[in-house]
């Protein structure tokens, strides 16, 4: 019993020691001094599940990274718009380009350009056959004369009328001079007439008392049938020279309303005269337009038209590309958030490699590009997927000289600089 009390001490088995300090058996206890070992279940329960291992750290990482996406994307319309150099590649070296056509038809006489000629403005570019029109201005313009000819006849017919108005106003003064001095005649004759006759009288009493002689009542029966006979023409006279006068008041009257006509025959004239210089005026305008030039300082494009050629009015001729050019750069909407006008600017030409030139933002435009497309986009209806959208932007540049020998359409990079 000693010698059992006094063994050495037994070292406790590990925690992850094998079934071999087990028992030979099944529940079997160990080694004398031994801790009991664990059952199978309660340990496989404490040790962490293979799936639990396999998800833990990739689910971790995934939403590490979602959170890093949400928040830039949250963020990055802020950040890029606050970005000091705004820079886009979507941009273009631009110019007018103008399509030159005819305006009248005709056979094409020649084209005085090469392709791709400078051209300064007024040069001669091509040239229509011109004899119709020139026969088309010389029409008008003896039409105009012919015009001018009518209203000078006018203007005689009525300076003659006025010759018979003062005629017919004379007449009647004439008339009623006449009038006058048939009245006063009368007026003479009538104390004469009344005298005689009293006398006759007299004379013819005097004459039943053989008071006086037959030769002396003869006499008296005289001289009143004489100055009857005067009365009765200064009267007849009188009445000739009213009559007179209402023949001149009607004359005058009638070459007044004829000058009125003449008056009013002038206000046609002047307006078919009027008339006839603007249709002189259309055919020198058609006779100008068989001289296409340019419009200004540049360069042409490819010839259209060759000499012989019959065209019809919008027939394109050449193409015109003034000197101006200028930069239009197309920017995200969120890239102009503190971009303003007058912002300077660096452009880099594909062309001219390593070479800037600077300018400064001249206009923004008012809407999207997608706006002013042909068909713009209507989001109303459907389902709807957002884009972002972009502004064209003007850019002028500094170097005039310099920019004027840039093609349009060259591709260029644009950096604008706000200032905030």
């Amino acid at each position: 019993m000693a010698t059992a009390s006094t063994s050495a001490p037994i070292r406790a088995p590990e925690p992850n020691q094998d079934l071999e300090h087990r028992g030979p058996h099944a529940g079997e206890p160990g080694p004398i001094g031994a801790p009991e070992p664990k059952s199978e279940p309660e340990r496989v329960a404490q040790r962490p599940s293979p799936n639990v291992r396999k998800y833990a750290t990739p689910t971790l990482v995934v939403l590490l990274a979602g959170a890093i996406f949400a928040t830039i994307s949250w963020n990055s319309n802020a950040w890029e718009g606050g970005r000091i150099n705004q820079t886009t590649d979507d941009a273009y070296v631009h110019g007018d380009i103008t399509p030159l056509s005819t305006k009248v038809a005709g056979i094409v006489r020649g084209v005085k350009v090469a392709d791709y000629q400078a051209v300064h403005k007024g040069d001669l570019i091509a040239e229509l056959e011109d004899s119709d029109y020139q026969a088309q201005v010389a029409q008008a313009s003896a039409a105009v004369e012919a015009a001018k000819a009518a209203i000078e006849n006018n203007i005689r017919q009525r300076e003659l009328q006025d010759a018979r108005i003062n005629q017919a106003l004379a007449g009647i003064d004439q008339a009623k001079a006449q009038i006058g001095a048939a009245q006063a005649g009368i007026d003479a004759v009538q104390a004469d007439v009344v005298r005689t006759r009293a006398e006759r009288t007299r004379q013819e009493a005097l004459l039943q008392t053989r008071s006086a002689t037959q030769q002396q009542v003869e006499q008296a029966v005289a001289d009143e049938q004489r100055y009857s006979a005067q009365l009765s023409s200064h009267q007849a006279d009188l009445e000739q020279a009213r009559t007179s006068l209402v023949s001149a008041r009607d004359s005058a009257e009638a070459q007044r309303r004829e000058k009125a006509v003449l008056e009013s025959q002038e206000q046609q004239l002047i307006a078919d005269l009027h008339a006839k210089e603007a249709a002189l005026q259309l055919a020198q305008v058609n006779l100008g337009y068989t001289r296409i030039q340019a419009p200004a300082d540049g360069t042409v494009g490819e010839r259209q038209v060759e000499p012989g050629q019959l065209v019809s009015p919008g027939t394109q001729v050449i193409s015109f590309v003034p000197l101006t050019r200028w930069v239009e750069a197309n920017y995200r909407e969120t890239q102009l958030t503190n971009v303003k006008v007058g912002d300077p600017a660096e452009i880099r030409i594909d062309e001219y490699p390593g070479r800037v030139v600077h300018g400064k933002v001249l206009e923004i435009a008012p809407a999207s590009g997608s706006q002013f497309a042909l068909i713009p986009p209507d989001n109303a209806t459907g389902n709807f997927t957002k884009v972002v959208q972009r502004i064209p932007v003007k850019i002028a540049l500094e170097d005039s000289s310099f920019a004027n020998s840039l093609r349009p359409g060259l591709s260029v990079i644009a950096t604008v600089r706000t200032k905030h």
